[in-house]
């Protein structure tokens, strides 16, 4: 299954895998599942091209492995689809990561328009299309029941599935991306668009398990492609769910007015105890205050980390001072006061923290807690404080 996550600046992916270099400049990314994978489809293959060409056990495996190349070789020129066509519009590609399930473009932005995401999401598919109708004709042309034969063939009905797939218009493959796209470009609603081809994302899920199930049951899928088989249904029934999820978030960043969502600061000076200086929260009448360390000066220089002051045993707090859980000031990520709620989460996702320091020119007006965005965008999630 290939697919792009295309969304701005979120936050650092931990790659499991190996980078390999670049390919037109693009970063090229091996995650660790393909190791498995490998495993997999040289073992499937393997047995097959054994029966089909009479070959030896080690024959069979060299014949899979150059399969499972073949294979990923294809997956990468449909990434490079993606991928190409999306600069092509001046959108960054970030990356492309080859995996268990197929793989994916790493894109810096969402598409400006309807009409450049349409081109970018069926750029892929197309890619695919190609290599399917030159295998096809590969495998017309080459002599029956040969290594070379068989080679094209299953490449052949891989790209062709991999296109067809793909093209099923639901997210989070590219035909859903191309629906979303078509119901955009309709009501000029980006966010209807992904709710729409996010829930269709979920028919094609359980579509797709059902149809795994029955075609096992017929034994026309092989028993040992079962669960990976299930496990794309999985994986695209949670994609079309962060799909629908992310939409919902995206239609409420308007709301993000960081002078109204971020908590005051009450300074206390250097050295003050920690439990003096919740009493003085406690008695200022804004207990969602964020306690600030001040210098000499009176001048905010470190914040008190809640988490690390809930952590003192009560008895010891009188005896704690606040500098001893605090933070300074310069080592947190800071958002300018005016900044519009796609620009915070651009700034949160790229630097992910609990506290965001709120600042108008060189002072700083309060902190942004990451626990009142979320329940600001999620407000019927449960949050943890």
């Amino acid at each position: 299954m290939e697919q792009q996550t295309t969304r701005p600046s979120r936050r650092p992916q931990r790659r499991l895998g190996l980078t390999v270099g670049r390919v037109f400049g693009v970063p090229l990314h091996l995650d660790a599942s393909t190791l498995l994978l490998t495993l997999l489809v040289s073992v499937l293959y393997a047995g097959f091209a054994r029966r089909q060409l009479e070959l030896s056990q080690l024959g069979g495996y060299l014949i899979g492995l150059g399969f499972v190349v073949a294979l990923l070789g294809s997956v990468l020129l449909h990434e490079l689809g993606h991928a190409l066509t999306a600069r092509r519009f001046g959108i960054g590609v970030r990356g492309i990561t080859l995996e268990l399930l197929g793989g994916y473009t790493e894109m810096d932005r969402d598409a400006p328009t309807p009409r450049v995401d349409l081109l970018v999401s069926l750029a892929g598919p197309a890619v695919s299309a190609v290599l399917g109708a030159a295998a096809v004709a590969a495998t017309l042309a080459l002599p029956d029941r040969t290594v070379a034969d068989q080679l094209a063939f299953q490449l052949a009905a891989s790209n062709v599935i991999v296109a067809a797939f793909n093209i099923l218009p639901g997210l989070p493959l590219d035909g859903g991306r191309a629906l979303r796209a078509a119901v955009w470009a309709l009501t000029r609603d980006r966010h209807a668009g992904t709710e729409v081809a996010g829930w269709i994302g979920r028919v094609v899920a359980l579509g797709t398990a059902a149809g795994v199930v029955v075609l096992t049951v017929e034994r026309v899928l092989a028993p040992l492609a079962l669960p990976l088989m299930l496990l794309v249904a999985v994986t695209l029934w949670r994609g079309a769910g962060q799909s629908i999820r992310f939409a919902r978030i995206s239609r409420r960043f308007p709301l993000i007015d960081l002078a109204r969502l971020a908590r005051p600061l009450l300074p206390v000076p250097t050295g003050t105890p920690l439990a003096e200086a919740q009493r003085r929260r406690a008695e200022s009448g804004r207990p969602d205050a964020a306690l600030a360390v001040a210098d000499g000066s009176g001048r905010p220089v470190a914040l008190v980390d809640p988490a690390a002051a809930d952590a003192v045993p009560t008895a010891r707090r009188p005896w704690i001072a606040v500098d001893a859980v605090a933070r300074s000031l310069a080592g947190l990520p800071a958002l300018p006061v005016g900044l519009d709620g796609e620009r915070v989460m651009e700034a949160v996702q790229t630097h992910p923290g609990a506290q965001y320091v709120v600042t108008a020119g060189e002072d700083v007006v309060g902190v942004l807690h990451i626990a009142d965005l979320a329940q600001l965008l999620e407000p019927r999630r449960k949050m943890n404080t």
